[in-house]
């Protein structure tokens, strides 16, 4: 199967070099370029692209709004966004995420990175954290101030729907831990694991693994470390 991959940026050198990255794999495509959010948001509904590479920063519509606006859309729910970012720690990153990001990728990142970053995020298996910490997702929703106005109660409230074992892999998840990872913690089969994700994920309203590790920590069940 052939990832259908959108480029957003503004930047046409930026996105001329990622083109020729991405169409050098004999198992991805791009489908489409934009230089801005609504641009884009269009491409992926005409397109039906797997993956959208997102800058944040576009004149216009810039790819915060673009995301939301792809997550809000029922008909774009198999579309992942990835951000790509020029600063990692970056308050527009904790709100990508909120928006329904499914990660994001330093625009410093080694092109390995980057296709690993595509495959995965279409793939829906792993939360995107290219630095492979699970504490820097936690530090970004420390900064994004995650205040009790900006909490959904009814998905805080759903935690109460999760079986204990739901719990206990909704916190591994949000850990940054991959399936087999909390396979082997648990002493029980990935396979397991994964319907534990997924019906976590039915119950919580969460469109992939990003949005479990936000809902997480803003309902309070898992809380950022200081460090």
């Amino acid at each position: 199967m052939t990832i259908r991959v959108l480029l957003a940026d503004d930047q046409a050198l930026l996105r001329s070099a990622f083109r020729v990255l991405v169409d050098s794999e004999p198992d991805m495509q791009v489908v489409g370029e934009a230089s801005d959010g609504a641009e884009v948001v269009a491409l992926a509904r005409r397109e039906r692209a797997d993956v959208v590479l997102m800058d944040i920063r576009m004149p216009g519509t810039d790819g915060l709004a673009a995301t939301r606006l792809i997550s809000a859309d029922p008909s774009l729910a198999q579309v992942r966004v990835v951000i790509l970012t020029t600063f990692e720690v970056d308050d527009y990153v904790v709100q990508s995420l909120r928006a329904g990001a499914s990660g994001f990728l330093g625009k410093g990142s080694e092109p390995e990175e980057l296709l690993s970053a595509i495959r995965i995020a279409a793939g829906g298996e792993a939360l995107l954290s290219p630095t492979a910490t699970k504490g820097l997702i936690a530090r970004f929703l420390a900064q994004g101030g995650a205040a009790d106005d900006d909490r959904d109660p009814a998905r805080s409230a759903r935690l109460g729907a999760l079986t204990v074992r739901e719990r206990e892999v909704l916190v591994q998840v949000a850990g940054g831990h991959s399936n087999d990872e909390i396979a082997e913690r648990l002493e029980v089969s990935p396979l397991t694991v994964k319907t534990h994700v997924n019906r976590a994920m039915a119950k919580l309203g969460a469109r992939d693994r990003a949005q479990l590790v936000v809902i997480a920590y803003e309902s309070g069940l898992v809380r950022p470390r200081a460090d």
